[in-house]
């Protein structure tokens, strides 16, 4: 009897254990194979592999040398910081206000951006060139920053409302009967008790310059005004055999600011999005 009740047991943690090695290696064997080919001593997609057999860091220093990565990583990390913030801003506030306050057309407004956050931003990006065209913003960052700013409010809207649902409003309430004003009441409670979901709002935003190749690429033609992926893209266009190992080196450098964040943020991501979620 002992042995029967044992054995689905063990073949369900057999089971469990199968498909986390499995997945686990679906996700490390792509990532573990770019950063060995970022220090393979050839220059092609052909010669790399996943062990190679000689080291070398001459990739990265033909990607510094050869090719204008600091200004697209430059270009990449400014646009990324200041879309960071506007987005927060913009989120925050306008959760906060159809939250906490009661208007006409705030039902309908909700269903709106939800119906809005279900698009992808690239479907009105000819209408985005043409107005940005028109109002002569094209080639700049801040072209870019106006476009992931108002794509990010309608998805995340929801996500950070779905988080400030949870927190009392009786704390509203008492601060209120203090004599604070709702201004005061946003910076002084509010704020400091949304630390994880602004803290996850913040990280996703800065990410979505770093992934992000449709937009840049239509907005920016110039060198100078290139982001990260539309210049490492442009290096193997064509080129897979002459700079597939300097692009297997930017990418990784890529990933440096992004496993920073995830490193230092870790507790507060992980309790911003799950409290959001559930909360919404």
């Amino acid at each position: 009897m002992k042995n029967r009740k044992k054995n689905p047991r063990g073949l369900k943690a057999f089971l469990i254990n199968a498909e986390l090695i499995i997945t686990s290696l679906i996700v490390l064997i792509p990532v573990i194979w770019i950063v060995m080919s970022s220090f393979h001593k050839g220059t092609g997609l052909t010669g790399s592999s996943l062990i190679p057999s000689v080291l070398t860091v001459q990739n990265y220093v033909r990607l510094f040398r050869e090719t204008d990565y600091l200004i697209w990583f430059k270009n990449s990390l400014s646009i990324a910081i200041l879309n960071a913030f506007v987005s927060v801003v913009l989120i925050l506030v306008t959760a906060w206000v159809v939250s906490r306050f009661h208007f006409k057309g705030r039902k309908s407004g909700l269903m709106t951006m939800l119906i809005l956050s279900m698009f992808p931003s690239f479907l009105s990006m000819t209408a985005i060139y043409t107005l940005f065209i028109t109002f002569g913003l094209n080639k700049t960052p801040l072209s870019l920053v106006l476009v992931y700013s108002a794509g990010a409010i309608p998805y995340n809207v929801w996500l950070v409302k779905g988080y400030l649902d949870g927190v009392p409003i009786s704390l509203d309430e008492a601060a209120y009967i203090d004599g604070s004003s709702k201004i005061n009441t946003f910076f002084k409670i509010i704020i400091p008790m949304s630390k994880p979901i602004i803290v996850y709002c913040a990280v996703a935003q800065f990410m979505a310059p770093w992934m992000d190749y449709i937009l840049p690429n239509l907005l920016f033609t110039g060198t100078s005004t290139k982001t990260i992926a539309v210049g490492l893209y442009a290096m193997i266009t064509g080129n897979e055999n002459s700079y597939f190992t300097t692009f297997a080196a930017g990418a990784v450098l890529i990933a440096v600011p992004i496993t920073i964040l995830y490193l230092l943020f870790q507790k507060y991501l992980v309790e911003g999005i799950s409290a959001g979620a559930n909360k919404g």
